[in-house]
Formats: C-alpha cells, structure tokens, sequence
C-alpha cells in the first residue's frame, strides 16, 4: 500500500541509494553501495567548472566497496567519490581504510561514526555505510545459516529481538527456536 496523497507541493531534492551484493568467486563478497543526490534547481557558488550545479546533474555522487567474509569481517574496502560540492572532497576516500579489519555487527554505526565522523570523513559516505550494512547481512545470510545455522551452536540466535516479528516471545521465535521462546505456551499448539 503505497502513502496517503500528499498536500500540493513541488519537488526540491532526491536522494537515490543503491546497494548490491556480490558473492564472489574466491569465496568473498563484495558489497557495493551508490549515493546521488540531485536538485530540481541550479545551485550556486560551487567549486564546479562554471561555478553551477545544474538543477538534474549530482551534487554528490559517491561509491563504496567492502570486501567481507561469511562472517561479515572487512577485508578490503574501497570509496570513490565521482563528485561532491568542493574540489577536495575526492581527497578523504582513503581515510575508509580504516574499515579495514571490522566486522559488520552490533554497534557498527557508532564504530564507524568514531572511526569516520565529522572532519575525519564524509559524512556522505558514512551515511552510506548503514545500507551497505544491511545489504551485506541479507546478501550473506543464506551462506551464513547453511555453514553455521542459527541457534544450533548453542548461541542466541542474532535476530531475536531486533524488531517486532523477531520478538522473543512472539509466534516467529516459538516456531524457529523454541529453546529461545520467552512468551506463554499455546495451549492450543501444545495439545
């Protein structure tokens, strides 16, 4: 179900963000992620030949690759910034090596906020990351439950709790990992 029509009004940015995964043929993977922004209006000043941003061309575009395993450490990473508004902001690319050795996990956001916010980044880029993220999970996901299922290893399985469906004692739980289940017993399930 799409949202509720909108009041009158006329378009002023857009944000568009790409995410892919690749399982790769050496046994890594590679999540890639694409940022452009663009206006429905010329800017003015910027650091561009002429001195505008035409209304429709991007005012930001920016790539990132991180190179994982099938548990989620980054072994290489690599960032790309095709335009920006200021001729250096290409320069702070290579500062993403520091991604470099991390696993995507918990608190990978403020791991990467500490690593790469404000003037040691982009913040373009370290927007990106949280998508990057979440794509890489669901790109390796069916890999990692093959080799490793959840719950079988006599750990939690990392998904309990993470949003409502996950809940620990709600029907999803019961149903996958019962031994995890906190809610009441379904008289109606257990006859």
């Amino acid at each position: 179900m799409p949202l509720s029509t909108p009041a009158p009004r006329d378009p002023a940015h857009t944000r568009r963000i790409e995410c892919n995964g690749f399982r790769r043929t050496d046994g890594l993977w590679d999540i890639e992620g694409h940022l452009v922004d663009t206006k429905y209006r010329d800017i003015t000043p910027a650091e561009r030949p002429g001195g505008v941003i035409r209304a429709g061309e991007p005012l930001h575009e920016m790539w990132i690759r991180l190179t994982v395993d099938i548990d989620l450490l980054i072994h290489d990473v690599e960032a790309v910034t095709d335009w920006g508004p200021y001729h250096g902001c290409p320069d702070i690319a290579p500062s993403f090596q520091a991604l470099k050795g991390l696993t995507i996990k918990s608190g990978w956001t403020q791991k990467t906020r500490e690593l790469l916010g404000g003037v040691r980044g982009c913040t373009h880029l370290v927007e990106l990351l949280g998508p990057v993220a979440t794509t890489a999970f669901q790109t390796i996901y069916a890999a990692r439950e093959k080799a490793k299922p959840a719950g079988h290893d006599g750990r939690k399985p990392g998904l309990i709790d993470t949003c409502h469906m996950y809940a620990a004692d709600g029907r999803i739980v019961r149903d996958r990992w019962p031994v995890w289940f906190t809610g009441k017993v379904d008289k109606e399930r257990s006859s």
